[in-house]
């Protein structure tokens, strides 16, 4: 073993658990893994909790006890995963107080189904953090068009936000703009920035899967040199917007007045590419004030033979810059690639939301109590 995650988080990435189960948290998996492994935050999605709920394990009582009430199956979901993200708000609740409330974090999503519709999205966010009631949840909103006016409102009203599904360069910077813009309603409508927390969850590896399927397509020795760079680049470029937009004069302003910068925040770090080292979208990710959220094998990996050299991002630009530059002079379009992986991003968690339902839908009927 090794010290890696602890020189992880000296470096100032913060941990993340990107898991979460009913199991987890009864077991004291959970508190184990903040205990011993430098845990100090958990993100969720619905495919997570899809998994968790579907393998049954820990969910019978509830579920038995909601068919009892004849809830609906939304209203049953939402009582599952609320409880379940409670309960690991409660458990990482010591760290939210030590940490001054930037880690410590749960992290639970609005409806996946409602990724177009500001409104909606803005409606379900208030939901959700009334739900939970614990001043240390995230709530997450999609970054598509419709999410960007729903993080302003949302943060407007003093609810701290992880916005997730960030592919692109520009929709971070649009992101990062309406992380601002909500600051400055909360500010005139007289709340306390200080208490308002977010992270950009910024996406790596599904970068690096669908440029890496089209440079194998064109076969060239050149589209083979450019593998497996495109992701890294990407997340650096945008390590690089996060540093500009956090030393303008807008945020000056905000940041005289208590405000919390965003923290960009790396997510889909598992290795998907086994010819990669499976710790690459840590070790290569190490840059102040960053948040990397792992599913478990990732942690693991990292603990027992993760690569942490310090900062791994300054410096990186201009060479990043010539790797996205390089892989579009192939004739793969950077534009295209982020557009598709946000549509397909938003269609995946909504099929696992979908089957989410089916199958509790299922279970509510199996434990339904017979008439009379």
């Amino acid at each position: 073993m090794t010290d890696a995650l602890k020189r992880l988080s000296e470096e100032g990435v913060a941990i993340w658990l990107d898991d979460l189960s009913r199991k987890r948290i009864t077991s004291g998996n959970l508190a184990e893994l903040i205990d011993q492994q430098h845990v100090v935050g958990v993100t969720t999605n619905p495919s997570i909790f899809q998994k968790a709920i579907s393998s049954g394990d820990g969910y019978e009582q509830q579920l038995a006890d909601l068919a009892a009430r004849k809830v609906t199956v939304d209203e049953a979901i939402r009582m599952i995963t609320t409880a379940d993200v409670r309960d690991a708000a409660d458990i990482l609740r010591p760290v939210f107080d030590a940490t001054q409330g930037q880690d410590g974090r749960v992290s639970i999503e609005v409806d996946p189904r409602l990724a177009h519709n500001t409104g909606a999205t803005i409606a379900e966010a208030k939901q959700l953090a009334w739900l939970v009631d614990r001043p240390n949840t995230l709530i997450k909103i999609p970054a598509t068009k419709a999410g960007l006016p729903a993080i302003t409102e949302v943060i407007g009203r003093g609810i701290s936000v992880n916005v997730t599904l960030i592919f692109s360069l520009e929709r971070y910077r649009e992101v990062m703009d309406a992380y601002l813009a909500g600051l400055e309603k909360a500010k005139a409508a007289g709340l306390d920035l200080s208490k308002i927390h977010s992270v950009a969850s910024f996406f790596v590896s599904r970068v690096d899967t669908e440029i890496d399927k089209r440079l194998d397509a064109l076969g060239t020795s050149e589209a083979k040199a450019a593998r497996g760079k495109a992701a890294l680049a990407n997340a650096r470029l945008a390590y690089e917007a996060y540093e500009e937009v956090f030393s303008s004069d807008r945020w000056a302003a905000l940041d005289k007045a208590q405000a919390n910068k965003q923290r960009p925040l790396w997510a889909s770090t598992g290795v998907k590419d086994p010819a990669y080292k499976d710790t690459l979208y840590v070790d290569d990710l190490v840059a102040p004030n960053t948040v990397n959220t792992m599913p478990e094998a990732t942690l693991q990996a990292t603990e027992d033979h993760g690569d942490i050299t310090g900062n791994t991002i300054a410096g990186t630009y201009e060479q990043s810059r010539a790797e996205l530059d390089a892989v579009e002079k192939l004739g793969i379009s950077y534009d295209d690639v982020v557009q598709l992986l946000e549509d397909e991003g938003v269609e995946k968690f909504a099929a696992s939301w979908n089957d989410l339902l089916k199958s509790t839908e299922a279970e509510l009927k199996r434990l339904a109590p017979s008439e009379g």
